[in-house]
């Protein structure tokens, strides 16, 4: 194998061979090993949140080395938005360019407030205002009664068919969840509402306006559920008791809604929202960054790739993560054909294709 190619793992030869052994360790970004979920509580609900980063995710956002950074102090308008978003009780709409760091500001929010884990709902274009709320998986209810009658049960037990049982079918979403009582506010990343249908904006005003929702599987047995209380699934996977069917926030959460500017929003949102747009990011901000994910040494050797992204950047759409992409590949693998490579992986995002 020549030299120039034995940074590859897959080399295309069809012969099966043990390279993948070679592989090091994943980007702190995209590494996915999660830690075991700690044992639940003293069984009151609703339990305290997991602490934020518990499945990876506050690494993944704010870099595995942050403590090592000088860590990127906001500017004077960041700060008042965001503060104001938290002394108001509304949600913070934040725009930006793809790699702005949007996703990242609720992490760190969550992080250096103590909020918990950051609550997450990603947007696509089928999303719809139940699907943060909550799902009631009927079907498989009824399953569960044709066999609980299949076997016999003992009617009035808790199994499927009776009133108290229900709660096991019910899921909060990440919204839902948010707006459970609790005493401190949940952060709640609502991640490119711009990818949504022309519906979802204007679904969210009266939740996002009253800070409660009712769940009418559970409103119409409220009658027969014992003391009116039906124990659901919440998105951190824990339970919490809903009364009459209905969950009201007592602490207002954290509500982020990202967007890459890619539509408009309509006026009812926009009152309803403390509005923040990201600028492009200056190289001490970009060294920061990768600081905070590569670490100190990574973060000198890859200095010329910050400065040719930031003068690229000038004129071409280009994502921060592209040059994560970059410096960490042409570190760990150090290919002799690096400028090359690292151009392959910062491509622009605005190009036609």
């Amino acid at each position: 194998m020549s030299e120039s190619s034995e940074w590859l793992i897959y080399r295309g030869a069809g012969e099966p061979h043990d390279g993948i052994r070679r592989l090091p360790p994943p980007p702190p970004w995209r590494d996915f090993s999660g830690q075991e979920a700690a044992a639940g509580g003293d069984g009151q609900f609703p339990q305290p949140p997991a602490p934020n980063g518990a499945d990876g995710s506050e690494d993944r956002r704010l870099g595995a080395y942050r403590h090592l950074a000088e860590l990127y102090r906001p500017g004077a308008e960041e700060l008042e938005m965001i503060n104001a978003a938290l002394y108001l009780r509304r949600p913070l709409l934040v725009t930006g360019s793809p790699g702005a760091g949007k996703s990242t500001l609720a992490h760190s929010v969550a992080h250096e407030l103590g909020l918990g884990r950051v609550l997450r709902w990603p947007i696509v274009s089928r999303s719809t205002l139940l699907d943060g709320l909550y799902r009631y998986d009927s079907i498989a209810r009824l399953q569960d009664v044709q066999l609980a009658a299949l076997g016999a049960a003992t009617p009035g037990q808790g199994g499927a068919g009776a009133a108290e049982g229900i709660g096991s079918y019910v899921r909060l979403g990440p919204l839902g969840t948010a707006l459970l009582p609790s005493d401190l506010p949940r952060v709640l990343l609502i991640d490119e509402l711009d990818k949504s249908d022309i519906d979802l904006p204007n679904d969210l005003l009266n939740v996002l306006e009253e800070g409660e929702f009712a769940l009418p599987e559970l409103e119409r047995i409220a009658d027969r559920l014992p003391g009116g209380v039906a124990e659901v699934l919440t998105d951190d996977g824990t339970r919490a008791r809903i009364r009459d069917g209905r969950v009201r926030c007592r602490a207002f959460p954290f509500v982020v809604l990202t967007s890459n500017g890619e539509r408009d929003f309509p006026a009812p949102l926009m009152r309803r929202c403390i509005h923040l747009e990201l600028g492009r990011p200056d190289h001490k901000r970009l060294a920061t960054f990768v600081r905070a994910h590569l670490g100190d040494d990574a973060a000198r050797t890859g200095d010329d790739l910050v400065s040719r992204f930031l003068e690229r950047s000038r004129s071409e759409l280009l994502a921060s993560d592209q040059l994560l992409n970059a410096i960490y590949l042409t570190d760990a693998a150090a290919p002799p054909s690096r400028d090359r490579l690292a151009d392959l992986l910062i491509q622009r995002l605005d190009r036609p294709r």
